[in-house]
C-alpha cells in the first residue's frame, strides 16, 4: 500500500522538488488555486496580478495588430510591391514573429531559472514586458541583439532587485535604451524602419519625427500629413504609430482601472505646454500637437509612464510624474540635436525619481496636517 504521507514528486521532499516553481508557473497559467483563501477573514477582490497583467496584454493588442499591418504597408508602399490587406498583414506577422518569440523564450528562461534559484514562484510580471519590448524597437532589429537586449534587461533590472515588484526602471524602455546605446545604428537613422523583402537593397524611411527635425514642419507636411500620424500610416517601431489603436489600449486601461488616467492625462498636458513654449520661442515651427502623434510619445504615455510599479504611488504626485515626463520628453527632442525621441529618457528620468517625487508630496501633506491641528 503506498505511504498517503509520502510528498508528490514536485512538492517538499519529492524527487522533482527543484521544478516546483516551473511546474506551478504552468499550473496556475490560466487560472488562480483555490488555496489563496482557507480560513478566517480576508478582502477578496476580483482583480489580482495574473489579471492585470493579461489586461495589460490585451490592451496592446490594438498596437500590435496594426503594427502588424502597418510594417507591410510601409514595405509595400517604399518597394513598389502593390500588395493586398493579407498580403500586408501576413508580411508584417511573419516579420513580428520572431521577435515575440526570441524575446518570450529568452526572458521567461531567465525568469523561470531565477525563481527556481530563489525558491519562489514565477510571477506574470514578465508578460507584460515580453509583449511591451518588440512593439518599441526596429522591425529589423537583429534578433541576437534583442535577446542580449532582453537577457539585461531581466537579470539587471529586475532579478537583481528580488524580482516582479521590485524594479526601479521599466524593464521594457531599459532594454531599448540598451539597444540604443549598445547598437546605435541598428536602432536609428532613416533605414532601419522598414524591412526590405528578400534579394532587395534596403532604402531609407525617415520617421516624421527625423523629417520635423531636419526640415521643419514644411518638409514635414510636404511627406507626411497630420491624419497619417494619428491613422499610423508612417515608418516607426511598431506599436508606436497608430494614435487611435493607443487609444483603444487606453480606454481599456482607464475603464479597467488597471492604469492611472491622471499619468496619462499629465504628461499629454506636459507635452504640449513644452511643445507651444518651444513654437512660441523658435525652437520649433510645429504646432504643438504635433508632438503627441509623433514618435512613441503617446504609446509611452500611455503603457510605459503608468507601469505601476516604477510609476508615482500618491495621487498627487502621478499629476507631478506624468506632467514631468511629457514635457522632459519634448524638451529633449527640441533642445537636443543629437536624440530626437527623447520618451524613452524622460521615463527613465522620472522612474529614477518617482519615489522622491512621493516622499515630498507625502512630507507636504503630513506637515499640512501638523499645522491645521497646531491652530486648532
Amino acid at each position: 500500500m503506498a505511504d498517503q504521507n509520502k510528498p508528490g514528486l514536485f512538492e517538499k521532499g519529492g524527487k522533482l522538488y527543484w521544478l516546483h516553481s516551473s511546474v506551478d508557473a504552468f499550473d496556475t497559467f490560466l487560472r488562480v488555486p483555490g488555496t489563496v483563501t482557507r480560513r478566517g477573514a480576508h478582502v477578496r477582490d476580483g482583480i489580482d496580478l495574473k489579471r492585470v497583467m493579461i489586461m495589460v496584454v490585451i490592451a496592446l493588442v490594438p498596437a500590435a495588430l496594426f503594427g502588424m499591418y502597418n510594417v507591410g504597408l510601409q514595405t509595400s508602399l517604399t518597394y513598389g510591391l502593390g500588395w493586398g490587406f493579407f498580403q500586408l498583414f501576413w508580411y508584417g506577422l511573419l516579420k513580428m514573429l520572431p521577435l515575440f518569440i526570441v524575446s518570450y523564450v529568452v526572458g521567461l528562461a531567465i525568469e523561470f531559472a531565477s525563481s527556481q534559484i530563489r525558491g519562489e514562484e514565477v510571477n506574470e510580471g514578465y508578460l507584460v514586458t515580453g509583449f511591451l519590448i518588440p512593439l518599441i524597437v526596429p522591425v529589423d532589429v537583429p534578433l541576437w541583439m534583442l535577446a542580449l537586449a532582453v537577457a539585461f534587461s531581466v537579470i539587471f533590472v529586475k532579478e537583481v532587485f528580488g524580482g516582479t515588484g521590485m524594479n526601479i526602471w521599466n524593464p521594457a524602455l531599459v532594454a531599448r535604451a540598451f539597444l540604443f546605446f549598445s547598437y546605435p545604428s541598428s536602432m536609428s537613422g532613416s533605414s532601419v524602419w522598414v524591412h526590405a523583402p528578400k534579394g532587395v537593397d534596403a532604402v531609407s524611411a525617415a520617421t516624421p519625427l527625423a523629417i520635423a527635425h531636419d526640415g521643419g514642419l514644411a518638409a514635414l507636411d510636404a511627406q507626411y500629413s497630420f491624419m497619417d500620424m494619428f491613422w499610423g500610416f508612417i515608418p516607426g517601431s511598431t506599436g508606436e504609430t497608430s494614435v487611435v489603436a493607443i487609444l483603444l489600449g487606453a480606454i481599456l486601461l482607464v475603464w479597467t482601472g488597471v492604469a492611472s488616467w491622471k499619468i496619462m492625462v499629465s504628461s499629454i498636458a506636459g507635452g504640449l505646454l513644452v511643445g507651444w513654449l518651444g513654437q512660441v520661442a523658435g525652437a520649433t515651427t510645429l504646432p504643438c500637437y504635433y508632438q503627441i502623434v509623433m514618435g512613441g510619445f503617446l504609446f509611452g504615455s500611455i503603457f510605459m509612464a503608468t507601469d505601476p510599479v516604477t510609476a508615482a504611488q500618491t495621487e498627487t504626485g502621478k499629476w507631478i510624474y506624468g506632467f514631468l515626463i511629457g514635457a522632459l520628453a519634448v524638451v529633449v527632442r527640441l533642445w537636443n540635436p543629437g536624440y530626437m525621441e527623447g520618451m524613452m529618457l524622460a521615463i527613465l528620468l522620472m522612474n529614477t525619481f518617482a519615489p522622491l517625487i512621493d516622499h515630498c508630496v507625502v512630507t507636504a501633506a503630513v506637515n499640512r496636517r501638523a499645522k491645521r491641528v497646531k491652530t486648532a
